[in-house]
């Protein structure tokens, strides 16, 4: 991540509603304990909860441009499914862009932690899990 997590928490709190950011601080805590626990990356852990739902609170259209944007195949099939789902694919463009995330490890937890996929790594699924 190309800023502090202190700079970072800032930029994502103001992106959605109390509601969501105390989730979001629940999901940071849960998955930083999972990973001490089953031996993954506490900072990884830790920066992927952050950004989990940093564009669940943004329109739809925003959400699809993004998706569009980024191109990932996986995130262009999932704008054939429930909006619901949008939000992660949207978010992994956004940790990248605008986060400065270049961790595939990272990105792959943030871009699967709602919808799962088969062969998920661990972080994906203490991310999940969180």
């Amino acid at each position: 991540m190309r800023m502090t997590l202190e700079a970072a928490m800032e930029a994502v709190r103001g992106q959605m509603p109390e509601h969501r950011w105390r989730h979001t601080l629940g999901v940071i805590d849960c998955a930083v304990r999972l990973a001490e626990r089953f031996g993954e990356d506490a900072a990884k852990a830790r920066t992927a909860a952050l950004l989990h739902d940093v564009a669940k609170a943004w329109p739809t259209e925003r959400q699809r441009q993004a998706i569009l944007e980024d191109g990932d195949p996986a995130g262009l099939e999932t704008l054939r499914y429930d909006k619901e789902l949008w939000h992660a694919h949207a978010g992994c463009r956004a940790a990248r862009r605008d986060f400065g995330v270049e961790d595939p490890d990272v990105l792959n937890a943030v871009r699967y932690h709602t919808s799962g996929r088969p062969g998920m790594s661990r972080l994906e699924k203490i991310v999940c899990l969180a």
